[in-house]
């Protein structure tokens, strides 16, 4: 997943907020001072919630970063490759977590026809994780992540697009400032890149292409999947379409990827590091939507894009200007004008 929680498969609409809160009921037989020391279910489903989400912003910024330092700054630069190694690992752990595990029960594709669709999604779904990789080569992980919170509006153009059904114009509205604020972004950047940001603005239309092609393609009840079901047969397709072309597009990668793992006994161990963090991003972000309301997620999710902001800077300490980050600021208080307004005019 690439680089911007893009990895993330989210299926909201499959799961409900879980909201039954036991609470712990005094009886004649039992002392306060036992009763002091239990704890309440819903305490336990809160701690629980926190551990998720903990886990959640732990592996979707801890990819990030190691995107980043692989491409950046360690001298592995083969994003394709590296988006591969990403699809292998969500290829062999979803199998587990399903098939052994039980994290959810196992789903078949049950035709031909949508057997192709989900590899239409995996086609796109590849491009956005490996536009994102090709970025972080050239853009601060504090720029990119301005960049890609612009996918809300990439979603409302391409879903009107894709099905004439307009929104209230209050919603629309909300959009001006997430546009805006990339644009003033783009203008205090001190390390602005035109391939980096034109790669990003790509993944990001291409992440909310996804997102929408998916609700049309899988909008059935026969044949939606939830996310850890579609990832389980996205990855294995990924990895088939990504192989050749890494072979083609950066045809010394064996060769310099040797290399590296002779020089750095470590190089093997960071590679593998970040490709299960890959997954483990997906697997969190699909355990804390099960868990959390809808509102809940998206307040989490914008104060994740502004929490990878903040560590970035402090880790890479790359320059910042006060202009970029008032452009970043008014983009997420623009998604999250507009993720309310879609909540409440839907």
């Amino acid at each position: 997943m690439s680089s911007h929680a893009s990895y993330n498969m989210r299926s909201k609409s499959s799961y409900e907020s879980e909201n039954n809160k036991d609470t712990v009921k005094e009886s004649g037989g039992e002392s306060p001072g036992k009763l002091g020391k239990m704890v309440s279910p819903s305490s336990k489903e809160f701690l629980f919630i926190c551990f998720l989400v903990t886990l959640w912003y732990s592996s979707n910024i801890g990819v990030i970063l190691l995107n980043k330092y692989l491409l950046s700054n360690y001298g592995f630069k083969f994003p394709i490759f590296l988006t591969m190694c990403h699809m292998s690992a969500c290829s062999v752990l979803s199998y587990v977590s399903i098939a052994f595990f039980k994290v959810v029960p196992r789903q078949v594709i049950k035709s031909r026809f949508q057997f192709i669709k989900i590899a239409t999604l995996s086609i796109v779904f590849c491009g956005s994780v490996v536009g994102g990789n090709i970025s972080l080569r050239y853009l601060a992980v504090s720029f990119n992540q301005a960049v890609g919170a612009t996918t809300p509006f990439f979603t409302a153009v391409f879903a009107y697009l894709a099905t004439l059904k307009r929104e209230a114009w209050v919603t629309y509205a909300a959009l001006v400032p997430v546009v805006t604020g990339v644009v003033i972004a783009s203008g205090g950047e001190p390390d602005f890149h035109l391939f980096g940001f034109l790669m990003c603005l790509s993944a990001t239309a291409a992440r909310a292409f996804k997102s929408v092609l998916q609700g049309i393609l899988l909008s059935s009840e026969g044949e939606k999947l939830n996310s850890m079901n579609l990832l389980l047969y996205m990855s294995p397709m990924a990895v088939i379409f990504l192989l050749p072309a890494a072979l083609i597009m950066e045809p010394n990668v064996v060769d310099v990827t040797l290399e590296l793992g002779r020089e750095n006994k470590f190089m093997w161990l960071l590679l593998l590091l970040n490709s299960v963090t890959a997954y483990a991003a997906n697997l969190t972000n699909f355990l804390v939507t099960k868990h959390t309301s809808a509102l809940t997620l998206q307040v989490l999710g914008n104060a994740k894009g502004a929490v990878a902001v903040v560590i970035s800077i402090l880790i890479f300490r790359n320059p910042v200007t006060v202009i970029g980050m008032g452009g970043y600021s008014i983009t997420v208080l623009g998604v999250a004008a507009y993720g309310e307004t879609k909540r409440r005019f839907r």
